[in-house]
């Protein structure tokens, strides 16, 4: 019956099919709607995926300078090779291989990792590709097409020192480390800094990326700009970060730690800025930037060395008697002792059921500013005997001991002091306090690092203030040349009364005067200074020494621990006071330089030769 109505009514017809068209109009409209406006984005960004290729423009990554502005690293031009997998014909990867020098199975990994993160754009696969390298790939660049070549930056250091654990390196971003900070805009095959100050003020360094827009054909070659390079992207400049580092002294310093295996920290008592760092073994920076074999990674992952260890930072060794200076200031602050009480030394302190605890010498009647002097370990035995472990442990932790210090990037460890609950659980049927005596002496169930001890010795040193260690003294914006000083905590006040802090620096004066620390003594400048001999499980004893100078009015304070190497005034002293000589004065005197000669000396196990004086 439609159908007869119909063929009775041809407008009723017209006006059916003209619904069914607008109909089917409104749907192609609503689509257009969605595709062009709603999902715009979406199916942009895969048609200009395939037509339009992203030249990525690395910014230059800022410069890092001394204390002074002295240049230690910048910048130097280098050639990446890129590869697009999409236009890549994969029977030319031995072709590419031959013409890089690298084994065939180099390039079908990096192929396959740039095809996981993108099958259309370039992606960075050989890095630091010498140019006759790059000629050879111009020869053939009809038969490689997909590959391309751009020119980057690669790190160039030019100070005589390494500084390995201040400035960490640079390296291609690992895999497992793309998948946390794509959202940053990092892509496969961009660097990044990985350790040090490279890695803790990677976002400052790096600046910002640019972009350059190129229209690309089915081959993947670049045809013209996109719109004429209106949607190209300037890049901008990172960072240049000046260090507290002093140019000569952390020269100075890793000349003196040659052959040996150590660490020295040097700061500013009135500031906490690190003024050297130097932790050996350690590794070339430059090496580490560059593209390295398996096998060499393996090997500075593996190596009883240890290369990458901050020893400065993270070793955990025995202060020993660089300890007794605090044990003094403990006691007195507590009323333990007074400035005149005096504490009977005849060889050692007993600590039951016949068991003795030695001393070097048998020092009689002996107050705690002879303690300090002579060293007497029979004293500071009978403090740790008047003091609990609570109270060592808090005092402790006040300057910056079981605890990490502010520094940027920097691999860092607590370190160890001990508290009750510690000892419980080392005894759980209890403990007397005979367990923590050698707490006394710096031994025992303890551990610090060189930096905790120079920052210790520098609150000593300038009497009254804990400033935070760091290592960068300022950030200079590109744009606008501003010197930008780093967020840091506020000093905290010593808990000692001044006059307490006096016995004890008066003491450590003399023993740079009179005592083990004699022969270490700046020509010309006090200063004060503790030597500690400390005992070490893995064979000789270690060398530790802690100084600031000059003694009225501190500019440097020094902690320096060389292992296995004997008493602290044959070793690590001698380091240090060439340290503070060379901050201090600008040059070393012909004593003093010969003195160096005897601390470079070295035997074929890497342990230097002494004859001096003991602890």
């Amino acid at each position: 019956m439609i159908q007869d109505r119909f063929a009775e009514d041809p407008g009723d017809r017209a006006r059916v099919f003209g619904v069914v068209v607008l109909v089917i109009v409104g749907i192609l409209a609503l689509r257009l709607v969605q595709l062009q406006i709603l999902d715009a984005s979406e199916y942009t960004g895969e048609s200009r995926s395939n037509a339009v290729r992203e030249l990525r423009i690395t910014p230059a990554r800022g410069t890092i300078t001394d204390r002074n502005g002295r240049l230690i690293v910048d910048n130097e031009p280098a050639y990446t090779v890129l590869i697009a997998p999409r236009y890549f014909d994969e029977s030319r990867a031995g072709l590419l291989a031959r013409l890089l020098e690298i084994p065939d199975s180099v390039v079908t990994r990096k192929l396959a990792e740039a095809r996981r993160w993108s099958p259309y754009r370039p992606s960075p696969a050989f890095r630091s590709v010498p140019f006759d390298a790059i000629s050879r790939l111009l020869e053939h660049r009809d038969r490689l097409p997909g590959v391309t070549y751009e020119w980057e930056q690669k790190r160039r250091y030019v100070a005589p020192f390494r500084a390995a654990h201040v400035l960490g390196y640079v390296r291609e971003i690992p895999p497992s480390m793309l998948e946390r900070r794509q959202e940053e805009g990092y892509r496969a095959g961009d660097l990044i800094g990985l350790a040090g100050v490279e890695r803790g003020y990677e976002s400052q360094l790096r600046g910002r990326m640019g972009s350059a827009f190129r229209l690309v054909n089915v081959h993947g070659q670049e045809v013209e700009a996109f719109k004429r390079g209106a949607e190209d992207i300037p890049p901008i400049s990172g960072r240049d970060i000046m260090l507290t580092i002093d140019y000569e002294t952390q020269a100075l310093a890793e000349s003196l730690f040659v052959g040996k295996r150590g660490a020295a920290v040097a700061i500013d008592p009135q500031t906490g800025e690190i003024l050297a760092l130097v932790s050996k073994p350690d590794f070339d920076p430059d090496v580490m930037s560059r593209p390295i074999s398996r096998e060499l990674w393996n090997w500075f992952q593996s190596s009883a060395d240890k290369p990458q260890f901050n020893r400065a930072t993270q070793s955990l060794l025995s202060p020993g008697s660089t300890w007794k200076p605090f044990m003094a200031l403990m006691a007195l602050q507590e009323g333990a002792i007074s400035p005149t009480s005096t504490v009977t030394c005849n060889g050692g302190h007993p600590i039951g059921r016949g068991a003795f605890l030695k001393c070097m010498h048998v020092h009689g009647t002996i107050s705690v500013h002879s303690a300090i002097q002579q060293s007497c370990n029979t004293f500071f035995f009978e403090m740790m005997t008047r003091v609990d472990v609570e109270t060592f442990s808090r005092y402790a932790h006040t300057f910056g001991f079981g605890e990490k210090a502010p520094l940027e990037g920097l691999e860092q460890d607590t370190g160890l002091i001990p508290d009750s609950s510690y000892f419980l659980k080392r005894n759980p049927r209890g403990w007397n306090v005979g367990v923590p005596i050698s707490l006394g002496v710096g031994q025992g169930d303890m551990g610090v690092t060189p930096l905790q001890l120079a920052r210790y010795v520098g609150a000593i040193g300038n009497g009254r203030w804990i400033h935070a260690p760091h290592v960068v003294k300022a950030l200079r914006d590109p744009d606008s040349g501003q010197m930008v000083r780093p967020d840091l905590p506020e000093p905290v006040a010593m808990p000692f009364d001044y006059r307490n802090v006096a016995i004890v620096k008066n003491a450590m004066k003399a023993v740079m005067e009179e005592g083990t620390g004699r022969s270490l003594q700046i020509p010309g400048i006090p200063s004060g200074g503790k030597t500690g001999t400390a005992q070490n499980p893995r064979g000789k004893d270690d060398s530790v020494f802690i100084m600031f100078a000059p003694y009225d009015n501190p500019r440097i304070a020094l902690g320096v621990i060389v292992e296995n190497a004997g008493f602290g005034a044959t070793a690590a002293g001698p380091i240090a006071s060439l340290m503070a000589e060379k901050y201090l004065t600008g040059t070393l005197t012909p004593e003093s330089r010969a003195r160096m000669a005897r601390v470079m000396q070295v035997t074929s196990t890497g342990v230097a030769v002494f004859t001096e004086v003991e602890e």
